[in-house]
Formats: structure tokens, C-alpha cells, sequence
């Protein structure tokens, strides 16, 4: 069944030995553009573990066209560092790639730095947030001719192959769109001349590279930008890259101020192939599908149905740079799964940190972070079966240490459970799905409903104990109600809770918003039955539209900060604010004094004193580590770690970083 994805394919004569690639991902792994140790480590993972192609950037190519800390080829006393870098690469089977970059308008830099972003046209930038200068035709030459000079270095450097980015709003987009390219010369206005800036980088860089040397470039098969391009003109863009000698073409959806979302969970799995599938309808060379490609069946049924040629998997190797071994050697199981959470990755890039991955601790630290096997194991007993509990268990017997796993409750996952509940929000349970594979795989003892206590830590004498209690719910008393009669957020997840029809949710956190996410989707139809009813005609689109977006339950949000969203990256935030307005709730910040009595909420705002009726109150506000067997080690002097939510932690990725890390530490006490 994944067959289609294994089987070689060239772009221009260079054949690549499975349809799977790496895409150049920003990781800011370097200070001032150079390569690091980091870089090697990080590559090096993502060939070993079977990619076909492994692109290395974005590369700046200079000429005001990206921060210090992107890496860069500028000028040839960089050539060794990047020829060091592909033979690392190529030598575990993969073809090396580059990136070669300018961003535009996106430029981001203080205004106090002086610098100013080039552009098409002088046109606001709202990604940027700056006003970039219009290129003289000079500046347009320069840059054309930096897009061909660092090509050719690339070449020396013994790269497989350069792509260009055309994607994303950044340069070469930015001429191409009518909505940020006003010239009145020959490089704006009609297409031809919107197409020319990047149409002489290609005849350029095809004249000085040779006709054999593979050129490729990322391209938006639709904006999403009101007045940009859409899929209805990228195809004749399309063909006059392929004329001009583009080999192949990776398609992707998109820019970064569009307001569709492209990554995070609310793209179903593989949403943005048609994009793919549309330009390979109208060229002749290989087409690379992009966007949420997670698993190898949705991967396979691509290539297999014809959508594209070839897939991008980027934040999905950052999670298991070996999903391509596994899915080839028929173990699609034991991928240990992008949850797209953002939170590793584009939260941490958004901020100007280096990229990490929340569900795989190594990402980017491939050189420092290593569990060795053990020569001397040891007995090691896990408590609590959350994401910390279980990355615990599982590490310290992938290194060789005999591991037992206990766990309270009926099945392995925590708040996993909970956490996978409210909308977009499902792929977190394919956490648990891979840990129930990879746990018996390394001989881990997993004991269900079980609470432990002294005596059973004393029956089993541990050499050490890592203790992942978890977390509790805060629910507060509220002033003239009983406990019981309101619920927390954790509950109403659970669907442990029958709520009526106006709810009041105290406190607009991350949980809080979710979970009004969630309740205020109840009673509207779900994608199954839209589609149903689209496809026979059984509603108007207006009411289809009211049936999907206004269900059954007024929700309110109460939140005591001036800010909603606390513990919500900004890469999703956005998203997830936009599909609450849809929803029509309703948000109230600076709330104080909030008491409940007879169906009344009581609260205060800026002073003023308000009412509103609800059937029932939701608290989200957070939760606090469970102690009790950290607390009875500690008297009893038993060595332990303390890991995930027990030890003050807020996420799961920081929960299994903690847990990593514990294990690390033991075998080098050992």
C-alpha cells in the first residue's frame, strides 16, 4: 500500500531514491548565519532517516534580504562549511538541497536599526509591520544576479540540487502578486511583467548552472490573500517557470499574513494537495504536495491517486526524522507522531528562539542529548502514565534499564484524554497510540489501575523513581454555590458533565478558550453531514453556513486578565480567536469579584457592577501539581526525579523534555 511512496523519481537527471523530501524549515540554529554543530546534528538525523531529498535553508542569498542569524552563502568562504554540511548529508543516501532566500517586505527589523526591507512596491507590510522601499531596476538586477552568484556556489558546495522560494509572501511573491506589486515598469502591471523578476532568475541560473543541474522552486498554488493570487492564475504562472527551466515545482498554500490557517490542526491531513494536484494538471515535471502530510498513508494515497509526485514532511521529521525507515520497513506504528501543536516549532521561531519539537526531545539537540545503552541497568520505576510518564518509561528502556510503568486509572495517557477533546485538538491522542506500540516494543511492564503508595515502592525496591503525579483542576468555591454544582473544564472535556444552554466559563486561558471552543460547537452539524448536504442540495449555502457555525449553547467567557489566550502560541491563537467570533462567543476581559447564586453571575468590570443568567458555570482557572508521592519520597529518602505537571510544568512538550532529560541524567550518574 506504500509502494508509491518508495519508488525513485528524477528531477532533471538527478534520480532521487524515494518520493519523500525534507523542506527547508527557518531553525535559527545559528547567531550569524553560519553553520554550527547544531546544523550538522540536525541534517545528519533527518538523511539517516531515509529522506529522499534533504533541503538544507532558507539561505539568504544577501542584499538586504534577511536577518544576521539566517544562514547565508554570500560569498565563497562559505562554500567549505556548506560542502562539509552536503557530504554529510549525501552520505547517508540523500540528496542535498538548498533553499536560496530574500525576503521582501518581510524583512523584519527595529526601526531604530535603520535597515529597510526591499520590496516591489512601498507598500505596509503587516507581517513586518514596516514599510519596505521600492527596488530601483539596478537593485532588481543586484538582487537577480545575489539569487544566481550564491547558486552557483551551491553548485561548487556539490549540492544535488537549489530550489528558489517563491512562496509564503516573501520576495519573489511579492512581484508576482498584483495585490503587493504596483510598479508601472516592466517588472509590475500585466502578468508577463509580474512574472519576469523571478522568470530571469531561472533563465539566469539555467544559463550559468548548466541544463543539467536540477533548479526547483516553492511556489504558492493560492495566496489566500484578498486581491493575490489565486489557484485559477498559479498554473499559467506555472508554465512560464517550466518554460523559463524550473525542474520541479513544491507547492504549498499561502502566505504568513494569510488568515487560512496552513499548519496547525485545523488543515485537515493533507487539505492543500489539491493545490498540488491543480499545477501538476498544467506541467510536465515532478510535483512536491505540501501541508500537514503526517502520516505515510495519506503520503502513499498522494502519489498513488495522482495528486502529486512527490511530499514535503517538515515539522513531521522534526518529530520522527526516521518516518520514512519506519513506514518503508512496514512499522508506520511506531512514528512517533507530529501532533501539530505549533508550540516547538513556530511558537518558538515566532518568539526569535531556536526551533525545538514538544514531542520529540532531540529535535536540534541531536549532538548534546543522547541516552547511550547501559551496561549496568538499573530498575526503574515509573509513576503515572502521562505524556512525562510514559516518554519516561519508554527512554530508559530504549537505554537498557529494566522499567515498570504504573499508572492509576484504566488506560495510559493522563491528560492526553483531556487534552485531545476540544476542536483541532484530536492529533494529541496519537500520542498515545504510538506509546501503546513503543512501550511493549522496549519491554516496559505497564501496570493499570494501580495506586501506588510507600509500601508498594518498598515491595518493588527501585534503583530510582520518576515520579509524573500529573496535575489537578482548580475549581473555587464560588460564593453561594456548592462544589458540585459547578464544573471545571477538565469535566466538561471528560463529557463528564451535562451543561445547558447558556454557559459561563470563568477564566480565558488556553483551556478556558478551548473549551468554549468545544461547547459552543455542540449542535452544529459536523464536516460528514455538511458535505451530505452540499453535495445533494438539501440546504441553502446561508443556512448551511448558520447550521455550521451556531449550535445550541450561548457561551461566555469571563476572564480577569485584559488579555485572552494565556498559554496559546501566537502561530494558533489567532486561528482559534477567528473560529470563536464565528462562533459567536462571547468574551469579556478586566473581570473581577465573580460569585454565582440562583443562575446568576455576579462580576465587576472596570468597576462596574454586572449580571448575566446562566444554566451553568465552567471554571478553567489552571490547575496544581499533585504532591503525594513526591512528598512521601522525600521523607523517606528515596531517590527520585520529578517530572511533567507534578513538577510545576505547563505543557506537554515541556513534559517530555522534562522526562528525557531525567532519564539522560540517570545514566550519567550510572
Amino acid at each position: 500500500m506504500l509502494r508509491s511512496l518508495f519508488e525513485p523519481i528524477a528531477i532533471n537527471q538527478t534520480e532521487i531514491k524515494n518520493r519523500i523530501v525534507y523542506p527547508a524549515l527557518n531553525l535559527l540554529y545559528s547567531c550569524d548565519g553560519h553553520l554550527t554543530d547544531r546544523h550538522e546534528g540536525f541534517f545528519r538525523e533527518r538523511a539517516r532517516g531515509g529522506a529522499g531529498i534533504v533541503t538544507v535553508g532558507p539561505v539568504g542569498i544577501g542584499f538586504s534580504g534577511s536577518n544576521p542569524s539566517t544562514l547565508r552563502i554570500g560569498s565563497d568562504s562559505d562554500i567549505p562549511a556548506f560542502a562539509s554540511l552536503v557530504k554529510t548529508i549525501q552520505s547517508h543516501g540523500a540528496k542535498a538541497w538548498i533553499q536560496l532566500f530574500h525576503a521582501g517586505a518581510y524583512l523584519r527589523t527595529p526601526q531604530s536599526s535603520g535597515r529597510q526591507g526591499l520590496a516591489p512596491s512601498a507598500i505596509y507590510n503587516s507581517y513586518s509591520k514596516n514599510t519596505p522601499r521600492e527596488m530601483t531596476l539596478e537593485e532588481i538586477h543586484c538582487v537577480q544576479s545575489a539569487f544566481v552568484t550564491c547558486a552557483e556556489r551551491a553548485q561548487q558546495a556539490g549540492f544535488d540540487g537549489v530550489e528558489i522560494i517563491g512562496s509564503a509572501g516573501y520576495l519573489v511573491s511579492q512581484f508576482l502578486s498584483p495585490l503587493r506589486n504596483r510598479r508601472s515598469d516592466i517588472y509590475g502591471g500585466s502578468f508577463d511583467n509580474r512574472v519576469r523578476f523571478v522568470r530571469e532568475i531561472i533563465e539566469l541560473m539555467r544559463a550559468r548552472l548548466g541544463h543539467n543541474y536540477p533548479v526547483t522552486i516553492r511556489l504558492s498554488g493560492n495566496d489566500f490573500m484578498p486581491g493575490g493570487n489565486t489557484d485559477s492564475e498559479t498554473p499559467a504562472i506555472a508554465r512560464v517557470l517550466e518554460s523559463a527551466g524550473i525542474d520541479a515545482f513544491s507547492v504549498t498554500g499561502g502566505w504568513h499574513e494569510s488568515r487560512v490557517p496552513q499548519l496547525t490542526a485545523a488543515l485537515p491531513r493533507g487539505g492543500f494537495a489539491y493545490l498540488a494536484q491543480n499545477i501538476k494538471a498544467d506541467t510536465g515535471v515532478p510535483i512536491i504536495a505540501s501541508n500537514r502530510i503526517s502520516d505515510p498513508f495519506t503520503a502513499a494515497r498522494m502519489i498513488r491517486e495522482g495528486w502529486a509526485d512527490m511530499v514535503n514532511l517538515g515539522r513531521v521529521l522534526l518529530a520522527d526524522p526516521y518516518w520514512p525507515v519506519k513506514a518503508q520497513s512496514g512499522h508506520s506504528e511506531y512514528i512517533r507522531p507530529c501532533v501539530a501543536c505549533m508550540q516547538g516549532c513556530m511558537d518558538e521561531l515566532m518568539a526569535g528562539r531556536p526551533v525545538k519539537c514538544s514531542v520529540n526531545a532531540r529535535a536540534g539537540f541531536e549532538s548534546i542529548r543522547k541516552t547511550d545503552h547501559t551496561d549496568q541497568p538499573k530498575r526503574i520505576m515509573v509513576i503515572g502514565a502521562g505524556p512525562a510518564g510514559m516518554e519516561a518509561a519508554y527512554r530508559a528502556a530504549q537505554a537498557g534499564h529494566q522499567v515498570a510503568l504504573f499508572e492509576k486509572e484504566e488506560r495510559i495517557g493522563g491528560q492526553l484524554w483531556v487534552a485531545s477533546a476540544p476542536p483541532h485538538k484530536q492529533e494529541l491522542i496519537k500520542l498515545v497510540d504510538y506509546y501503546q506500540a513503543i512501550l511493549p516494543l522496549y519491554g516496559v511492564e505497564v501496570y493499570l489501575n494501580t495506586e501506588v503508595d510507600i509500601d508498594m515502592i518498598k515491595l518493588h525496591c527501585p534503583d530510582h523513581v520518576i515520579v509524573a503525579e500529573g496535575s489537578e483542576a482548580i475549581n473555587p468555591l464560588m460564593e453561594g454555590i456548592a462544589k458540585d454544582q459547578v464544573a471545571s473544564a477538565w469535566d466538561v472535556l471528560k463529557g463528564e458533565v451535562l451543561l445547558g444552554n447558556k454557559v459561563v466559563i470563568v477564566g480565558g486561558g488556553a483551556v478556558g478558550l478551548e473549551t468554549a471552543l468545544f461547547i459552543a460547537q455542540q449542535g452544529t452539524i459536523d464536516s460528514a453531514t455538511l458535505y451530505f448536504m452540499f453535495k445533494y442540495g438539501a440546504e441553502e449555502p446561508d443556512k448551511l453556513h448558520r447550521l455550521l457555525f451556531h449550535g445550541n449553547k450561548e457561551v461566555t467567557v469571563l476572564e480577569k486578565g485584559q488579555e485572552i489566550g494565556k498559554g496559546i502560541g501566537r502561530s494558533s491563537l489567532w486561528g482559534l480567536k477567528s473560529e470563536l467570533q464565528q462562533h459567536g462567543v462571547n468574551i469579556i476581559t478586566g473581570v473581577e469579584d465573580v460569585s454565582f447564586r440562583s443562575g446568576i453571575v455576579d462580576f465587576v468590570v472596570d468597576g462596574e457592577h454586572r449580571q448575566t443568567f446562566a444554566d451553568s458555570v465552567v471554571t478553567a482557572c489552571g490547575s496544581k501539581p499533585v504532591t503525594k508521592i513526591t512528598d512521601v519520597l522525600a521523607e523517606q529518602g528515596i531517590a527520585c526525579s520529578v517530572i511533567g505537571d507534578s513538577s510545576g510544568g505547563s505543557s506537554i512538550g515541556e513534559a517530555i523534555h522534562q522526562a528525557y532529560l531525567a532519564v539522560m541524567n540517570i545514566s550519567r550518574k550510572l
